[in-house]
C-alpha cells in the first residue's frame, strides 16, 4: 500500500466547547488504514460566525459569535498484535472576537484549550478497500489542560471528558464511498467555587457521501447530529445542549505525494441549544512523515 495520497483515523477536530459539549468531528476518509510507522502531523483554521443563539429552541436576540481557532495535531500508526492502530494527540488554541449574549458583551478565555489523547485499532480490514469495509474503534480522553474560567466563554471545559468512538468506511464502487461515525462523550461531573456543574451524555452521528478521483482529489458531503448534552449548574439547567444538526462540504487535495490540503464549509440548519453557526470555515494541512 502506498502511504502517500491516503490519510485516515479518526482526524478530529474539536469544535468550539462554549456552549456545547466536546466534539470529536471526522472528515472523509479520515478512518482509512495507514502501514505501521507512519506518522502525519497536521495543522486545522476554523472560523466560526454566528448571530444567533438558541436556548431551549427559543432564540435570544441581540447575541452574536465570531472565533478563530487553531488546532496542533499528530498521528502515529504502529502495529497493536495484529490489528492496525494510531495514536492521536490533538490540541487547539482559541481567539474569540465576538461574544454577546443578549447585546451584553461577554468575557472570554483566549489562548490554549484542553488536549486530547487518542487511540484507534481496526478490527476489520478491507480486501479490497474500494468495495470492502473498513471497521475502526476509538477512544479519546479530554484532559483539562487549557484555560478555564466557568464566568468566561473558551475552548476549556475544566474536567475530563471520555469519548469513545466507532468509524466505517464502506467502499462503493466506481470510486464513491461512504464515511459514517458515531460517537459518545462522557463528561465527569466538576465542582467551581462549590458550584456544580454537570452536561449529560452528548452523542453525535457523522455520515459522509465521498467521491474518489484517483488518489489524490475527493469530494464529498456530509452531515453531522448532535443530541444531548444537557448543562446543568447547580442543579439547575441552563437550557444549553448538544442539539445542532449541519451540512458540510469537503474537497481535499495532495498538492505533492506527502502534502494534502483540504478545505472544509458548515452551516447549521438546526439547533435548539447554543450558537447557531450560519458559516463554519475549515482548513486542514497535512504532512506525511
Amino acid at each position: 500500500m502506498k502511504i502517500t495520497y491516503i490519510l485516515g483515523a479518526a482526524a478530529t477536530t474539536l469544535t468550539l466547547a462554549a456552549t456545547t459539549a466536546e466534539a470529536i468531528d471526522v472528515g472523509p476518509g479520515d478512518y482509512t488504514i495507514l502501514p505501521g510507522g507512519t506518522t502525519l502531523g497536521m495543522l486545522y483554521w476554523q472560523q466560526l460566525s454566528s448571530d444567533k443563539l438558541k436556548v431551549n429552541g427559543q432564540e435570544v436576540p441581540g447575541s452574536e459569535f465570531n472565533a478563530d481557532i487553531a488546532i496542533l495535531r499528530s498521528l502515529n500508526y504502529f502495529n497493536l498484535g495484529d490489528m492496525p492502530a494510531a495514536f492521536h494527540v490533538v490540541t487547539p488554541f482559541a481567539s474569540i472576537d465576538t461574544a454577546n449574549i443578549g447585546t451584553v458583551v461577554q468575557q472570554t478565555s483566549d489562548g490554549i484549550g484542553d488536549t486530547t489523547l487518542g487511540l484507534t485499532v481496526w478490527p476489520v480490514q478491507p480486501d479490497n478497500p474500494e468495495t470492502g469495509t473498513t471497521l475502526g474503534v476509538s477512544l479519546f480522553a479530554t484532559l483539562p489542560s487549557g484555560d478555564y474560567d466557568p464566568a468566561r466563554l473558551g475552548i476549556g471545559e475544566g474536567t475530563f471528558t471520555i469519548t469513545p468512538q466507532v468509524g466505517l468506511i464502506q467502499g462503493l464502487g466506481g470510486g464513491f464511498y461512504f464515511d459514517g461515525v458515531l460517537d459518545v462523550a462522557l463528561q465527569r461531573d466538576h465542582d467551581e467555587g462549590g458550584v456544580t456543574y454537570e452536561r449529560d451524555p452528548a452523542w453525535q452521528i457523522q455520515a459522509m457521501l465521498r467521491k474518489q478521483w484517483g488518489p489524490a482529489t475527493s469530494l464529498a458531503i456530509g452531515y453531522s447530529g448532535q443530541r444531548g448534552g444537557a448543562q446543568s449548574i447547580g442543579g439547575i439547567e441552563t437550557g444549553l445542549k448538544a442539539h445542532r444538526d449541519q451540512v458540510r462540504v469537503y474537497g481535499t487535495h495532495f498538492i505533492t505525494p506527502t502534502t494534502q490540503i483540504q478545505a472544509m464549509y458548515g452551516k447549521d440548519f438546526n439547533v435548539e441549544g447554543g450558537f447557531e453557526y450560519d458559516s463554519v470555515l475549515q482548513l486542514r494541512l497535512v504532512k506525511v512523515f
